[in-house]
């Protein structure tokens, strides 16, 4: 991975669209519905594989591409919708993870049998 700046990935977001006037329709509902489409767009790559042949899917160099946009448009529409709502996404993400760590703990290691025991 390459260290890119999310915020900065959100500045160039929001001028791309303000050059063409879109902030008008980033709404957060217009947002999370474009959002909803696009993952949607990157499971009808998946829809009719099985696991093995999705586990596989970045081995053809079309659907790389195919894919790599996919994530790229999602990608792209969730930054849209944290900066529209004043949310930052890694703070968002490394709060939620934490919040699963405590609600999802590991589980404890079995106690080891003691040999020398009578019992």
């Amino acid at each position: 991975m390459n260290d890119i700046d999310v915020a900065e990935l959100q500045r160039r977001l929001a001028a791309f669209a303000a050059a063409r006037d879109w902030g008008q329709y980033h709404t957060p509902k217009n947002l999370a519905a474009a959002l909803s489409v696009e993952a949607s767009e990157l499971l009808e790559i998946f829809q009719w594989l099985t696991p093995e042949q999705s586990a596989a899917v970045m081995e053809d160099p079309e659907t790389v591409h195919r894919v790599a946009d996919e994530v790229a448009d999602v990608f792209a529409y969730l930054l849209q919708f944290c900066q529209v709502l004043g949310i930052d996404p890694t703070a968002a993400l490394a709060a939620k993870v934490e919040r699963n760590e405590k609600r999802f703990p590991l589980p404890e290691a079995p106690e080891p049998e003691d040999r020398h025991s009578s019992e």
